[in-house]
């Protein structure tokens, strides 16, 4: 089967291919009987299908119930264009909506994967790490650095729905790119303190690693809905910091404040604003990359 992409379809085109559910709204009656609406997606984009059914209830909710969000769907329909928005139209008696066989399904269709070489991004994030000279900043670093198992999650982890790295290995390719304009700008500035500025840049976004989740697609998980990675992050690093004896309580609220200041601005979703250099260097290699 040749895949057809979101990017891809055009007003009036007929539809057969495979996408991810995002979300499903349930069965509401219209004019000529039943019908659902679901949100698809792949890694070019996301488009919401209508499936219009006939006066049996029970059979139109037999298709709604045959998938569930996150499952891969067979489609076979068309696209129309409506108040300059394009759908997926779904007619009961003329195409189908189900859920894919295993061998329809290709994850290569719903996520892309970082185009940088992941372990190479990973050897230079520790490097930068293995230079850090205060103890306290090497010890929670390693917490996290150290832990295989963390480790291969943020190798894979996206730092973002959409935007930015949205992608298999984007959280890792995003702080890989902040602690290069860090490490530049501190050889501009060689006055900042570089243990706290690589601390601040490989932490800044740790908390994203449990903000999202990744199936078929990316979807913020229920504690990143309810708390968001700056909040999330911020308890993560003071859990690891509880656990190092004699922290100097300074160091703690300079770590912690890089994380709540990182967006810079409180309308832009920063729980402080930077109050010294290095945050502020951070805030803007964020910013820039």
């Amino acid at each position: 089967m040749e895949k057809q992409y979101v990017s891809d379809l055009k007003d009036g085109a007929s539809v057969e291919s495979v996408f991810s559910v995002k979300y499903k709204k349930p069965v509401r009656p219209y004019a000529k009987g039943f019908m659902f609406s679901v949100g698809l997606a792949d890694k070019t984009g996301e488009i919401e299908l209508s499936y219009f059914g006939g006066r049996d209830n029970s059979k139109v909710e037999t298709v709604y119930n045959g998938f569930l969000e996150n499952d891969i769907v067979f489609v076979r329909g068309y696209a129309k264009e409506y108040h300059s928005r394009l759908s997926l139209s779904v007619n009961e008696d003329s195409g189908s909506i189900r859920k894919a066989d295993e061998n329809e399904s290709n994850p290569e269709f719903f996520l892309y994967t970082t185009n940088q070489d992941i372990d190479k991004m990973m050897g230079y994030l520790k490097s930068k790490i293995d230079k850090v000279s205060n103890a306290y900043f090497k010890s929670l670093l390693g917490s996290f650095f150290d832990d295989t198992v963390f480790v291969e999650k943020f190798k894979r982890s996206p730092a973002a729905m959409y935007m930015h790295h949205a992608c298999v290995g984007g959280l890792l390719e995003h702080t890989w790119g902040v602690l290069k304009i860090c490490e530049t700008t501190h050889q501009l500035h060689p006055s900042l303190d570089y243990d706290l500025l690589v601390c601040g840049a490989v932490l800044h976004d740790i908390g994203k690693i449990e903000e999202f989740q990744m199936t078929s697609n990316i979807r913020i998980s229920e504690k990143g809905m309810l708390l968001g990675h700056i909040a999330i992050g911020a308890d993560m690093i003071l859990k690891k910091i509880e656990a190092i004896e004699g922290f100097p309580e300074d160091l703690k609220n300079k770590a912690v404040h890089m994380i709540l200041s990182h967006h810079g601005e409180l309308e832009y979703g920063a729980l402080k604003k930077p109050q010294f250099p290095e945050a502020a260097a951070v805030y803007m290699a964020d910013l820039m990359d």
